[in-house]
């Protein structure tokens, strides 16, 4: 029997804003399982955060105002991955402002988001963070595009680094996701527009070097992320067609080009834009956001991806458009972001890899523009 695990939206009601007093102490690991949604609200952005109850359900604990303001609008407003995203310590989070132009960075107590710092992106449109080892780098995608970074101090405040700022290739080009390769070494950004997959070179004090364009021979590049053995995963919404979605791993040379390992392998379904990776690195999962679906499959030793099963792992209810998606720090629990239905769907993952539906995260408001999901 599935166990129905909610955090009703309406209780937020009553729980208030969530602000913790800070002490030394509290900076230290958060053993608590939760998982953090982010409103977008074009007035005021929030980011929710639903912790695991005593019975197994998830229930809201928090709402916290970053200090921006989202971009509003109903189902996928930012057409972005990472736009909520934990430090590989799970210590901090951050949070991008698309409306304000800002990034917020949030100091994690006991498991819960405590703002910390509020800083301009010195671009528009910021849609996407990526982190390692301190540095924070976030995408602006909208205008000329650019890439700007920080270093990120103990408890979480952000200083930009002089000198970060890195154009992307072209004007409103639908940049949507951006990673940083598991060495520090490389950082890769998507560009829809042009179809491409950048990369640059990390210089030693944050700063990046110029820009190599790889053209990408399948169609609809959405977003990318690195597995733990250096495998570069990006998910491609294929146009024009029916159940075409593809998923895809390359290595990154050292001269910046990328070399396919698996190409174009389907995902049955249709607007496959997201995708995550369980932390020992040996699962791939992305969502098939028109189709209400989810796809899975092994990633090997040397990047080749292989399919769950048959490929399909779960299916959403009719009409989820199941965006974002995360996975929590012990691999065990994969969530993913349900705007047409207001929900968190909340999957067991099993040893093999399939997944088991424990119940859903419900009540959120449908098709709000919530963006954004991250979980501990």
């Amino acid at each position: 029997m599935q166990r129905a695990v909610r955090g009703l939206y309406t209780a937020m009601l009553c729980v208030g804003v969530f602000t913790p007093a800070i002490y030394a102490s509290d900076f230290g690991p958060n053993p608590q399982s939760t998982v953090f949604v982010m409103t977008n609200n074009a007035d005021h952005n929030e980011i929710l955060a639903y912790q695991k109850s005593s019975d197994g359900d998830f229930v809201l604990r928090s709402h916290v105002r970053t200090g921006g303001r989202g971009s509003g609008g109903s189902t996928d407003p930012l057409q972005s991955q990472g736009s909520l995203t934990l430090s590989q310590d799970h210590e901090l989070l951050f949070a991008v402002n698309a409306g304000s132009g800002t990034v917020s960075s949030f100091h994690l107590v006991k498991g819960l988001p405590v703002l910390i710092d509020h800083e301009p992106t010195d671009g528009a449109f910021p849609v996407a963070v990526a982190e390692h080892n301190g540095t924070i780098y976030v995408l602006n995608a909208g205008g000329n595009g650019a890439i700007v970074a920080f270093h990120v101090d103990g408890p979480g405040r952000l200083h930009e680094i002089q000198n970060s700022i890195t154009p992307l290739t072209a004007l409103n080009d639908g940049a949507s996701s951006i990673a940083v390769s598991p060495d520090g070494l490389t950082l890769v950004v998507i560009e829809k527009g042009p179809n491409n997959i950048d990369t640059f070179p990390i210089h030693p004090d944050g700063t990046l070097g110029a820009v190599v364009v790889n053209h990408s021979v399948t169609p609809g590049v959405f977003s990318a992320v690195f597995a733990p053995n250096g495998a570069l995963i990006v998910s491609e919404n294929q146009p024009n067609g029916t159940d075409v979605s593809s998923i895809s791993s390359y290595t990154v040379q050292p001269n910046g080009k990328i070399q396919a390992i698996s190409q174009s392998v389907p995902t049955f379904g249709d607007a496959n834009c997201w995708n995550v990776i369980t932390p020992n690195g040996k699962f791939v999962y992305v969502d098939n956001a028109a189709t209400s679906t989810v796809a899975g499959f092994t990633v090997g030793v040397n990047g080749a991806l292989t399919p769950i099963a048959g490929t399909i792992v779960a299916t959403e209810p009719s009409g989820a458009t199941n965006l974002d998606m995360s996975i929590s720090g012990d691999g065990n629990t994969l969530f993913t972001l349900n705007s047409g239905l207001g929900s968190v769907s909340v999957f067991n993952i099993n040893s093999d890899g399939t997944l088991t539906l424990l119940g859903n995260i419900d009540d959120l408001p449908k098709s709000a523009g919530f963006n954004g999901i991250a979980a501990l």
